[in-house]
């Protein structure tokens, strides 16, 4: 399959926000939108990856931190450490995958707090310093976003798990939901009209209680960047890319299912579960294969993303064309 155009690589819904806020603008009167040149093009708002921006070598630059192994479990290399923090969806700063690092700099992330909260029995606000403490483990994870590119990251983190177990979910507790920093002066991508901010997206609390789910603190050895999610980010490894929420602030767990970013912004494209699965494409593109950044060529995407020996078994019974 030829890769995807850029006219058509975007599923962050900026067209169908961006014609549901002109339709309703017009109805009221003859509006003029004011520095409608210098927002993004609703077609085109998330440019296709780009060749040439992928280094193929994954050499970390001097300097840097350390990384225990060069390549996933199925013996696929790391992605170069320049691709994976500088080559990003993080709309809060810009909708330009190659300027989020320079849009990000200086984004300052210390101090930091995380409310965790809910239906829980011991509801708790940690400080960034309790939570880095919870563990610091390397896990190398594939990573498949929904635009059909995919990486494969060294993070560092915890299991999610350990973090919940600290609140004590309540037995009425059946999803988590999770919410970004909201922060439109640092963060000026959220000064936008085409989403609803801040960023939240969810889980159900199995989910969120496997341990491949991770909260991850850093990257290639290195605390994240802020490019990257800083200070605090999720890492769903079975699932799209835009489920690991970055710059979390929140969590709540809830027993009614949450409503995601993105759920909001195209009901009819994205779905809550988000598992990658080869069978269902995006109404406007094939999931069956991917273009791996650092690669030339295409390869086959696999069931959740390979990981479906350790996670298949939460959806027995499911219809996965229907639960997307």
């Amino acid at each position: 399959m030829p890769p995807i155009p850029s006219s058509e690589i975007t599923p962050e819904a900026l067209f169908w926000n961006r014609r549901r806020f002109m339709q309703t603008a017009l109805a009221g009167a003859a509006l003029t939108i004011p520095g409608c040149a210098a927002t993004p093009s609703a077609s085109n708002p998330t440019p296709a990856p780009d060749a040439s921006a992928a280094p193929v070598a994954t050499t970390l630059p001097a300097g840097q931190g350390t990384v225990a192994g060069t390549s996933d479990e199925l013996g696929q290399p790391l992605t170069d450490f320049a691709a994976v923090t500088g080559y990003n969806n993080y709309y809060e700063f810009t909708t330009d995958k190659q300027a989020v690092a320079a849009a990000a700099a200086g984004f300052v992330t210390n101090p930091w707090t995380v409310q965790v909260d809910g239906l829980v029995a011991k509801p708790r606000q940690f400080a960034l310093e309790d939570i880095l403490k919870l563990g610091n483990e390397e896990r190398i994870y594939r990573l498949r976003c929904v635009e059909g590119w995919s990486m494969v990251i060294p993070w560092s983190g915890f299991s999610l798990n350990k973090l919940l177990a600290l609140v004590e979910p309540t037995s009425a507790a059946k999803y988590v939901r999770f919410e970004t920093l909201n922060d439109p002066e640092r963060m000026p991508g959220q000064k936008e009209p085409w989403y609803t901010w801040p960023y939240a997206e969810g889980l159900r609390l199995d989910e969120a209680m496997h341990d491949l789910t991770l909260m991850a603190t850093g990257v290639y050895g290195n605390p994240l960047p802020p490019q990257n999610g800083a200070p605090l980010r999720l890492a769903v490894p079975w699932k799209y890319g835009f489920k690991s929420i970055k710059s979390i602030v929140r969590i709540t767990l809830t027993d009614t299912q949450p409503t995601s970013l993105w759920m909001a912004a195209a009901p009819d494209e994205y779905g809550f579960y988000a598992n990658v699965n080869p069978r269902v494409d995006h109404p406007r593109w094939s999931q069956a294969d991917e273009r791996r950044i650092g690669d030339t060529g295409r390869r086959q995407t696999l069931m959740f993303n390979g990981y479906a020996d350790a996670v298949a078994s939460l959806y027995t019974g499911m219809d996965l064309r229907k639960f997307y």
